[in-house]
């Protein structure tokens, strides 16, 4: 006959886990996410619990187990690579009217863990008569419906309101976070740009209402005021608005004028950080920003207004002087001016340099050069935004991966 389903809330409430090796490990975090005192009673232990141990989350018991150990908990997991041992502490759990998990018998078991997921404030755990396989596949169907906005849109009765301000990632619509995607499904009207991964537009539902909110350089534009404007007339008709942008809304995404501009006409605003473009977009080309031995820092700047330019507040001189990588936003249209101003502040003119183009995206493309030759190379290769410039030795650590690739791809 089927199992009887409980939630069990165990916060505060003592849980012992019998066994230290991998099951263990996978469900001690859970309950201590579920907010149980755990106590772990294994001679050893894999070096992530010994760590939790060491954190004081979790009370280890360096022995073999031992009869009255179940002794005061409201619930007992045997997960021990040892069939007897595990058999003893069900039956002493048994004894002791407690509720126990067998992990290596699912037939000898007084309770199943379910499979269990979570999607946003959703708990879901299948049971499919101690098959554990197609539990989890059942389980990954459903969290990624709900994950994905697919379950949560047709079936959710708490739509959120207000503006959420969602950083949609650095293009490839597949880079978006889950919250994210769950608040996409769920919107009434959708204020986009043109960074902003466009293929996931496409997922809407067919009465949403989609604004285009472009600002292309140096050509048409929407200005800041009439975004603001948007998000706070269509939130105050009831709508819930998502506020889709590209990369991280708070990372040169003027997210947070757009937050104090709801804030100020008492609208509500969610923020669901993206990944940002400033190190997705070099990562997808193979180059670590940071690499031991290589460089220990880098700095993010909006090179939207050229160094001497009087709106300018970035620190070039500084930027000239420092070793770190330099990765630059919005700066196609001004190397020019800025790789001679790095070079005139201490950077070397034979500093890499790399341009990728349409990071993680199809097209993506990436030209290499140094500080002395960037300018003229960009303007020869047709780069457009948008791009990311990286400037820094780390340059040259992809191009020594790419070089043993290669050796390794080419026939003996």
């Amino acid at each position: 006959m089927p199992p009887y389903l409980l939630g069990l809330r165990l916060r505060g409430r003592r849980v012992l886990v019998v066994g230290g090796g991998r099951v263990a490990q996978r469900r001690v975090p859970a309950l201590l996410d579920a907010g149980a005192e755990v106590v772990l009673v294994s001679p050893e232990v894999t070096p992530s619990l010994q760590g939790l141990a060491e954190a004081g989350r979790i009370a280890w018991h360096a022995r073999p187990y031992r009869r009255g150990d179940c002794a005061g908990a409201w619930l007992v997991q045997a997960v021990t690579d040892d069939a007897k041992v595990n058999g003893d502490v069900v039956a002493d759990a048994e004894a002791a009217r407690i509720w126990s998990v067998r992990a290596d018998d699912a037939e000898s078991s007084p309770a199943w863990t379910p499979a269990s997921g979570q999607a946003g404030d959703a708990t879901v755990g299948v049971l499919l008569g101690g098959d554990p396989r197609r539990a989890a596949g059942i389980r990954d169907a459903v969290v990624d419906g709900l994950r994905d906005g697919a379950l949560e849109s047709r079936h959710s009765r708490r739509k959120p309101s207000g503006v959420a301000l969602v950083g949609g990632g650095p293009g490839d619509p597949g880079l978006i976070t889950v919250r994210g995607r769950q608040l996409l499904a769920m919107a009434d009207v959708v204020v986009t740009d043109r960074l902003a991964p466009g293929g996931l537009l496409d997922e809407l539902a067919d009465d949403v209402e989609v604004i285009d909110a472009a600002k292309i350089p140096y050509g048409r534009t929407v200005t800041q005021d009439t975004i603001n404007d948007y998000l706070v007339e269509h939130a105050k008709q009831g709508k819930f608005v998502v506020r889709l942008k590209g990369g991280d809304p708070f990372v040169f995404g003027r997210g947070g004028e757009e937050a104090l501009h709801c804030a100020r006409n008492g609208v509500p605003v969610t923020v669901v950080p993206g990944i940002s473009s400033s190190v997705a977009v070099p990562s997808a080309a193979g180059i670590p920003v940071t690499h031991r031995g290589v460089a220990q820092e880098f700095h993010v700047v909006s090179a939207h207004v050229p160094p001497g330019h009087p709106e300018s507040t970035v620190d070039w001189e500084a930027l000239g002087r420092a070793h770190g990588t330099l990765v630059l936003l919005m700066a196609v249209e001004r190397m020019a001016l800025i790789a001679p101003a790095l070079v005139r502040y201490g950077r070397s003119s034979d500093t890499p340099v790399a341009v990728i183009q349409d990071g993680t995206l199809p097209g993506q493309r990436t030209l290499t050069a140094t500080l002395g030759t960037v300018a003229d190379e960009m303007a020869a290769g047709g780069v457009r935004p948008p791009a990311i410039v990286v400037v820094g030795d780390v340059v040259d650590v992809a191009r020594e991966i790419d070089m043993i690739r290669a050796d390794l791809g080419r026939d003996p």
